[in-house]
């Protein structure tokens, strides 16, 4: 008792702070905390609404479990590293080869999403042993083969691997904004509605007044979604079925459970799934140096607690239903615009997260959110997050002038940001898992022979 005692003290004492750079330890006012609260939530609607629905999962359970996964996490880390933890995008390639999910309408329930999640549950697993050993023998061997370099790039890949969904969402042209009455895609509408919207949160971060500044995502997404209602709904300037139709939201209900499936654990999803838990171990690490980047914080104790708690996280989600989880880059994204890192404002985010998913009529709200405005939201959070890599090697001083350096970074973004795919029978690993695994082993192979400086130079011809 009196260890866990000890453990919990100081863990919900935060000091009040009403202007500047808000500290993981300290929070804004009450009403501003859960205005930053809110931002949070409606921040990682863009993926944990796509990432999910692309899956076949269902929008409640994952929002529901995206909060417990949080407040998990926030347990495990102390509430010393503030961080949202969401779907991960890592998930879709290997459960939908894993499933062979192949839906005719987006969104489209995946019939065998049980087998899904007993490969999230052992990924999970794996992410959590991993952390575990991070706690017992240190973090060192994590920052060797993952150094800054490695790092500022893996997250510079996440934004640009996810910069082509942005812009389909901008667009039109994804999928489900096809016209199949025209059999194209409408993309000057949708487009200007897209960029409404990423100019409106670009209006509110640099000129709003006061606390309006602190909250452009929630604000800019409010002005996309009025514009876009009053262009189709009231001025019928859309194309033909453009209209928001809240029919499906008048008819849900306020509150009710969502949708919890068993796992079944099969041995082919298995090996498929649970590698991704590297790839969420460099996804965690690199938020975490964003995030210490960010705050100037040592987030370096953390690390082993971090990962154990996005893995416990992950295994919980799987078990009743939802996707795996890791720390948030949309989040992050929202704390880089706000300067904003109290750890208070992402238990106000788990919290609401809960409660919308336990509303199925906020389930349909979500699907009354045109897929554009999602998208010039996300031309705004997906460019933050490449650009809070390049801040990781600032801040950490990677010297480009070293060519293994520069060749390693160089492969690692054109392979993610093309989105190279492996694919080998059923196995199949994305953009952001080569680009990482590529970035690990081509780093560490051309530092295992030293290279003599040229004649009168200082860089290494080959290093």
């Amino acid at each position: 008792m009196a260890a866990a005692i000890e453990y919990f003290r100081g863990m919900f004492t935060w000091t009040v702070k009403r202007e500047g750079i808000i500290a993981p330890d300290e929070r804004p006012p009450a009403a501003q905390s859960a205005a930053l609260g809110l931002q949070h939530v409606f921040a990682m609607f863009g993926a944990t609404v796509l990432g999910p629905a692309l899956m076949g999962f269902n929008v409640n359970t994952a929002i529901f479990f995206s909060g417990i996964g949080t407040l998990i996490f926030f347990v495990c880390v102390r509430g010393r590293v503030p961080s949202y933890l969401g779907s991960s995008f890592s998930f879709i390639a290997v459960v939908v080869a894993a499933t062979a999910y192949a839906p005719a309408v987006f969104g489209a329930p995946n019939p065998n999403i049980a087998v899904a999640l007993g490969g999230i549950i052992a990924c999970g697993l794996l992410y959590a042993i991993i952390g575990v050993i991070v706690m017992i023998v240190g973090y060192k061997w994590v920052e060797w083969l993952m150094p800054p370099v490695i790092t500022g790039a893996i997250v510079m890949v996440i934004g640009l691997n996810l910069a082509h969904v942005a812009v389909a969402d901008l667009s039109g042209t994804a999928s489900w904004y096809i016209n199949p009455a025209a059999g194209q895609s409408n993309d000057l509408f949708f487009l200007t509605m897209g960029l409404l919207t990423t100019v409106a949160v670009l209006v509110v971060a640099v000129w709003a007044p006061g606390l309006l500044r602190r909250l452009p995502i929630l604000i800019g997404g409010i002005a996309g979604y009025l514009l876009y209602f009053v262009a189709t709904n009231i001025m019928n300037l859309g194309p033909k079925g453009s209209a928001i139709n809240f029919d499906l939201l008048s008819k849900a209900n306020w509150i009710g459970l969502p949708t919890f499936t068993a796992p079944t654990f099969d041995g082919h999803a298995i090996v498929l799934i649970a590698p991704i838990a590297i790839v969420l171990v460099a996804e965690n690490l690199g938020h975490l140096k964003a995030v210490a980047a960010m705050t100037g914080r040592n987030m370096d104790p953390y690390i082993g607690r971090a990962f154990l708690g996005d893995g416990i996280a992950t295994m919980v989600s799987g078990s009743g239903g939802g996707t795996g989880v890791t720390t948030y880059a949309e989040n992050i994204g929202v704390m880089a615009v706000t300067r904003m890192y109290s750890s208070l404002v992402f238990i106000i985010a788990a919290c609401v997260a809960i409660l919308l998913g336990l509303c199925p009529k906020f389930n349909e709200l979500i699907h009354t959110i045109p897929t554009c405005v999602l998208g010039g939201l996300a031309i705004v959070l997906f460019g933050l997050i490449a650009a809070t890599g390049a801040r990781i090697w600032v801040q950490n001083k990677v010297d480009f002038g070293v060519t293994r350096n520069l060749v390693t970074v160089a492969a690692a973004l054109t392979i993610g940001a093309g989105d190279l795919t492996l694919t080998s029978g059923d196995f199949s690993l994305g953009g952001i898992a080569m680009a990482t695994f590529g970035a690990i082993i081509v780093y560490q192979v051309l530092g295992l022979v030293k290279v003599e400086p040229e004649p009168g130079t200082t860089e290494p011809a080959a290093s």
